[in-house]
C-alpha cells in the first residue's frame, strides 16, 4: 500500500492541533501505576505504543480505563505493587514501553516475559539491564542462557525477568545510548528497599528527555537529588496520585507542521502547545528561526511563517533527535549544505534513521554525505519523483510526506505505520490544504 501526497500550491494558511506527547503518556501511565491511588490522564495519546503499553499494564493486573473519543486514561495505582506474579507481555515495537517495563517488572515478586516485534529483537537493551543488575535485578534473555559478562551488553528482547523486589543502592549507565534508560531507573528508584544512587559514566545525550522525567515525578510529589547531569540520588518514597493531569500536545508531531510553512510557504499554527513545553523536541522551532523562519507564540499556541529563502544550518541535534528527520527533508530547499551532527544514537531507533534518511533522499535526487552520527545534506534544484520506503518507521513516514507537499510524485509506502504514535496523521496534514 502507498499514499501519494500531492502537492499544495499556494501559501499556507492553517491551524492544526496534534495528539498528546506520547512520552508524557507513557511516563505519566508508568507513574500514575506506581503511584496510592487513581490518576485520569487528560489529552493523553492513544497509539499503537500506547495501547501496548496500557495493554501491558492490564494483563500484569491492573485497573486500566480507556476513553479514547475523549483521550482520557484513568489508572488505579497500587503503591509500588504489581498484582500479577506472572505475565507474557507483547509490547510490539514500542522502545518506550519495553525500556520502562523492564525496569517496572523488577518491582514484582514473580517471573514476566518481555517481547516484542522483530524488530523490538534487535534493539539492544543491555545497558538498562546491566544497571538493573547493580541493584539485585535478574534480567536475562528469554531464548538463551547467555553468558552474563560477554552477552549482556547485546542483549534485546525477548526478556525475562525473575522479580522479588528491587534492593536500590548505587549503578551506573552509560548516557550515550538511551536517555529512556535513565528515566526507566529514575522513575521507579522511589520504591526500592534502599536509597539509589545513579551514577553516569558518560556524557549524556537527549537531556530535555531526563529533565522531562523529573518534571512528571515532581508533579507526583518526588524530587529527586541531582549533581547537574552527573549523578542522581533518590531516597525510598511513594508516587501520589493526581486526579486530572493534563498531557501537553506531542511537540515531536508537532515538528512535522512547524516545518510545512518553510517547505511551502505561508504560515501554520500549531495549537494546545507553549516554548515553556517540559519537551525537549520544541526547541526543534530555534533551528527554524537559524533557517530564517520566524516563530510566534500566542494563546497557547506556536505560529511559524516563512515568506523568504530559507538557509542551511550546521546543528548538533543530539539533544532533540527525534527531529533530525524533520529538519532533513527542509535541508534539500535551503540555498545552502545542511549538517546534522550527534545523532548516532538514531541508528538504533525503529530503524536506521541515519541510513534510511540517507538512502530516501538519494533516491528523490538529493545529494548527501552520510556519516557514522549524521550527514551532509545539499541544496537540491529538482526532486525526483519516487516511491519512498518507510521502514515501518513513523517517523519516516511523516517525515517524507512534507516533501510531497512541495514536490510532484512523491509516494509514501506503508503509510499506516504512523499509528505507532500518530494514527490521524495524513488527516491533520490535509488540513494545511485549507
Amino acid at each position: 500500500m502507498t499514499k501519494t501526497i500531492t502537492p499544495i500550491t499556494h501559501p499556507l494558511n492553517a491551524s492544526v492541533r496534534v495528539p498528546g506527547s506520547k512520552s508524557l503518556t507513557n511516563r505519566a501511565l508508568l507513574i500514575a501505576a506506581l503511584a496510592e491511588g487513581k490518576t485520569t490522564l487528560t489529552n493523553a495519546l492513544f497509539s499503537d505504543d500506547s495501547h501496548y503499553f496500557a495493554n501491558a499494564l492490564k494483563e500484569l493486573g491492573f485497573d486500566i480505563q480507556l476513553d479514547e473519543k475523549n483521550k482520557m486514561m484513568t489508572v488505579v495505582g497500587l503503591g509500588g505493587k504489581i498484582p500479577a506474579s506472572n505475565a507474557e507481555l507483547f509490547i510490539g515495537n514500542a522502545g518506550t514501553a519495553a525500556r520502562f517495563l523492564t525496569a517496572f517488572l523488577t518491582l514484582g515478586n514473580g517471573e514476566y516475559i518481555l517481547d516484542g516485534e522483530p524488530r523490538m529483537r534487535e534493539r539492544p537493551i543491555g545497558d538498562l539491564v546491566n544497571a538493573l543488575a547493580q541493584f539485585g535485578a535478574s534480567v536475562s534473555s528469554a531464548t538463551s542462557h547467555v553468558s552474563r559478562n560477554t552477552q549482556r551488553a547485546k542483549l534485546c528482547p525477548p526478556l525475562q525477568i525473575n522479580s522479588s523486589g528491587l534492593n536500590g543502592g548505587k549503578t551506573k549507565i552509560a548516557g550515550n545510548i538511551s536517555s529512556q534508560y535513565l528515566s526507566a531507573l529514575l522513575m521507579i528508584a522511589p520504591y526500592a528497599k534502599n536509597p539509589v544512587e545513579i551514577e553516569l559514566s558518560t556524557e549524556l545525550n537527549s537531556k530535555p528527555y531526563i529533565d522531562m522525567t523529573l518534571s512528571i515525578m515532581r508533579d507526583f510529589g518526588v524530587d529527586v537529588k541531582r549533581n547537574g547531569y552527573k549523578s542522581f540520588r533518590i531516597e525510598p518514597n511513594t508516587y501520589s496520585p493526581i486526579t486530572n493531569y493534563s498531557i501537553e500536545s506531542d511537540a515531536s508531531a508537532a515538528s512535522y507542521f512547524f516545518a510545512a510553512p518553510a517547505i511551502c510557504g505561508g504560515t501554520v499554527r500549531v495549537e494546545n502547545i507553549s516554548r515553556k513545553s517540559v519537551q525537549g523536541d520544541i526547541d526543534f522551532l530555534d533551528v527554524l528561526a537559524e533557517m530564517g523562519c520566524t516563530v510566534e507564540e500566542r494563546d497557547n499556541s506556536i505560529l511559524v511563517t516563512h515568506r523568504s529563502s530559507l538557509r542551511g544550518v550546521d546543528v548538533d541535534m543530539r539533544h532533540i533527535s527525534d527531529t533530525a528527520q524533520t529538519l532533513a527533508v527542509i535541508a534539500p530547499f535551503a540555498s545552502s549544505p545542511t549538517q546534522i551532527r550527534g545523532i548516532a544514537s538514531a541508528r538504533v531507533k525503529e530503524t536506521d534513521r541515519v541510513s534510511a534518511v540517507c538512502v530516501e533522499l538519494q533516491r528523490l535526487g538529493v545529494k548527501v554525505d552520510e556519516f557514522e552520527d549524521g550527514m551532509k545534506i545539499y541544496p537540491c534544484e529538482k526532486i525526483q519523483p519516487s516511491s519512498i520506503k518507510t521502514y515501518n518507521d513513523h517517523r519516516m513516514a511523516m517525515a517524507f510526506s512534507l516533501i510531497g507537499l512541495r514536490a510532484e510524485g512523491v509516494q509514501i509506502e506503508n503509510p499506516d505505520c504512523v499509528s505507532k504514535t500518530f494514527p490521524n496523521y495524513f488527516d491533520v496534514l490535509d488540513e494545511l490544504r485549507e
